[in-house]
């Protein structure tokens, strides 16, 4: 196994961090520094972060719906709560969120110390299927709905929704969205753009995965295949089918 696949495999950091741990000769393999991320780890080597020995640990994925005012990383300068801090002290290990919903936001996420894994599943380019439900402050305007499903250009670059309709015929502020998008905010920015305030948003469906039987603020272990579906999808790219749902159906 490569270094830099080594420690991301044990949980110490992402993949890419990895390499430029050992770049800027934090890592030693058996007690000489090593600045070469690609350098196969065999059985006798000893590796080691800052003089620490690493070691593999047992791989835990865990889905959990969060809930509001926590925000989604391993730690917070400001003291903020994280989604880490609700999985103790049931799970102690370091553990990485696929992803990130922002500090408001309600939802799946998926949290796992398999670094690799992490940051693979949250790559823009696996573009992971996702589904949210969104309140809004006023009725979604048939011709916003519009400008939604043809595309709009967030940074530079054109965001595609799969599907947009409405949970409630009665209920145009009440919306369903489908996208594959891994855009930062990307929901709430869609519609802050168009001159909407976002309520709530709820992340009711990440991949396969959905809330069935999970209530907000609680988490479970993944399933041995749930986990071998997910290590799937960061194997390659699925393939993206643009659908259009203007909820007339």
């Amino acid at each position: 196994m490569k270094l830099n696949h080594y420690l991301a495999s044990a949980g110490v950091c992402s993949r890419r961090n990895a390499a430029e741990l050992v770049k800027e000769g934090h890592v030693s393999i058996n007690g000489a520094i090593t600045r070469e991320p690609w350098f196969e780890v065999l059985d006798k080597h000893i590796v080691a972060v800052d003089g620490k020995p690493v070691k593999q640990v047992q791989k835990i994925y865990v889905l959990m719906n969060k809930p509001k005012n926590c925000v989604s990383t391993v730690s917070d300068d400001k003291g903020r709560k994280t989604v880490v801090d609700l999985l103790y002290p049931q799970i102690k290990e370091r553990m990485f969120p696929v992803g990130r919903l922002d500090q408001m936001t309600t939802g799946l996420l998926v949290l796992t110390n398999d670094g690799e894994l992490a940051q693979r599943l949250a790559h823009p380019r696996y573009e992971i299927q996702k589904v949210y439900e969104v309140m809004l402050d006023k009725p979604l305007d048939d011709r916003d709905l519009k400008k939604i499903e043809q595309g709009l250009f967030l940074d530079g670059s054109r965001v595609r929704v799969d599907s947009i309709r409405s949970v409630s015929l009665h209920n145009k502020s009440f919306l369903r969205v489908t996208l594959h998008s891994g855009k930062y905010r990307v929901i709430r920015r869609i519609f802050e753009s168009l001159g909407y305030y976002v309520k709530s948003l709820d992340r009711v469906a990440y991949a396969f995965l959905n809330q069935r039987e999970l209530p907000v603020g609680r988490w479970r272990y993944l399933t041995p295949g749930e986990v071998k579906r997910l290590l799937g999808l960061g194997e390659s790219r699925p393939h993206v089918k643009k659908v259009v749902d203007d909820g007339k159906k």
